[in-house]
């Protein structure tokens, strides 16, 4: 399997291929936040999430799949520290502020941070139009976030705390850019990109689940375990969508337009916020949207 993904780079198939991994990798992600977000606990969950994506990874990653190689092994290191500090940022920011705000602000500064760092680490380089629809693709999702923000009536304390995870927010999309750029590189030195997957998934069930049962044993009223893994387990499925079809879309594709192609998630999220979180969406929204769509349009096809 791992060797037709890899014939595939660089040929108008694997560009076709690659735009639907991006675009199936937008949909699961604006799910996996959604789960993220939603049940008891922000940390929590990302804690029960890793520890099932990880069991279910062993077996591949131990039996089936080589061990890593020298080269792999730094890079495996990088990404799992790279995904730790995403995965904090992202938790405390979703356990502050509401899903509408955080998730764009997070998802608006990625594309562009990865396109620069895709041009120094890859020599991938954009065309004008592209260009403008990056900066139109992300501004548009940060525009989203200001919409709820200036429409959002709090106290002083509110503020504070509401600043506090637009900062969050604002460190998780820089880490999203950097662990991106770490990933595909990492996949694109392993032979089988799916050794490099099955290692990445194994690993990370050893770094944030910690911190979250810190957090559950620090808890006056601790909640029950049953609903948690049921969380992990379907969080855990979407996860090797959301993340494994990211990063089999750069081993075949651009990094730069595979990122960006990936926050269309914005859109996909924008409709989750309403149905499960019950947020607004009016005619402001809905042009931002609209504007998020032509820019993936102008990225992907120039």
């Amino acid at each position: 399997m791992g060797e037709i993904f890899v014939s595939m780079a660089g040929t108008p198939e694997g560009e076709v291929l690659a735009l639907f991994l991006a675009l199936m990798s937008a949909l699961a992600h604006a799910i996996f936040a959604a789960v993220n977000k939603g049940g008891i606990d922000p940390y929590l969950n990302r804690g029960a999430i890793n520890i099932c994506y990880s069991i279910m990874a062993a077996p591949f990653a131990l039996f089936v799949f080589p061990l890593p190689t020298q080269e792999l092994i730094p890079l495996l290191g990088l990404s799992y520290l790279l995904h730790i500090g995403y995965e904090w940022f992202q938790a405390g920011a979703f356990s502050r502020g509401s899903f509408t705000l955080v998730y764009p602000i997070a998802r608006g500064i990625g594309p562009v941070v990865t396109a620069f760092l895709a041009l120094f680490v890859f020599s991938e380089t954009l065309v004008f139009s592209q260009w403008l629809g990056l900066v139109l693709l992300s501004g548009a999702i940060f525009s989203l976030a200001f919409i709820n923000l200036g429409e959002t009536k709090l106290d002083s304390e509110a503020k504070r705390g509401l600043l506090i995870s637009i900062m969050l927010a604002v460190a998780a999309g820089i880490f999203v850019a950097l662990y991106t750029t770490v990933d595909a590189f990492g996949i694109r030195k392993a032979t089988d990109p799916f050794t490099f997957l099955a290692w990445f998934f194994f690993l990370g069930g050893f770094g944030f689940p910690a911190i979250a049962y810190a957090r559950w044993r620090k808890m006056e009223d601790k909640p029950e375990v049953q609903p948690l893994i049921a969380r992990g387990i379907f969080g855990a499925l979407i996860a090797f969508f959301s993340f494994g079809t990211l990063m089999l879309a750069t081993r075949i594709g651009k990094v730069s337009e595979a990122a960006a192609l990936r926050e269309t998630s914005i859109i996909f999220a924008t409709g989750i916020g309403v149905l499960f979180f019950h947020e607004k969406v009016d005619l402001k929204r809905m042009f931002a949207i609209l504007l998020i769509a032509v820019g993936a349009i102008m990225i992907e096809f120039h």
